[in-house]
């Protein structure tokens, strides 16, 4: 009896847990052979499952500010190239290298990322180890 109990609870938690994992997106919608860049200022810096997202206020040609929304890889992720919650500040200066949207929106993929004083926000040689 405990063992079709068991094999019950088992195809609960399957049931539950499967559909999410199916419904995690790739990052197809990301052109993988472009490069853009970008500066301007961090608007939010949102460190959250399932992706960290940079909301960056960047300049246009006539002036007026629009918002980027930059998505990298999880905090998980983040964390072991040596990034945390407090890497960067609402308010930071930055110029963003991204594979961008292929639909053309504004954002894309993270590739770099650099602060206006040239400085990147961690050390490149902790971002590999």
């Amino acid at each position: 009896m405990s063992t079709n109990l068991t094999v019950a609870c088992a195809a609960a938690v399957l049931s539950v847990v499967a559909p999410s994992a199916l419904a995690h997106h790739s990052f197809a919608m990301f052109d993988a052979n472009k490069t853009q860049t970008v500066s301007g200022t961090v608007k939010e810096y949102e460190w959250t499952n399932p992706h960290v997202w940079i909301r960056v206020m960047v300049l246009d040609a006539t002036g007026e500010e629009l918002e980027w929304g930059i998505e990298m890889a999880s905090p998980a992720q983040q964390v072991r190239r040596g990034w945390s919650a407090t890497t960067i500040k609402p308010g930071d200066k930055i110029t963003v290298t991204v594979h961008p949207l292929k639909d053309g929106s504004r954002g894309g993929q993270l590739m770099t990322v650099v602060f206006s004083g040239g400085e990147l926000p961690i050390n490149p040689r902790q971002a590999r180890e």
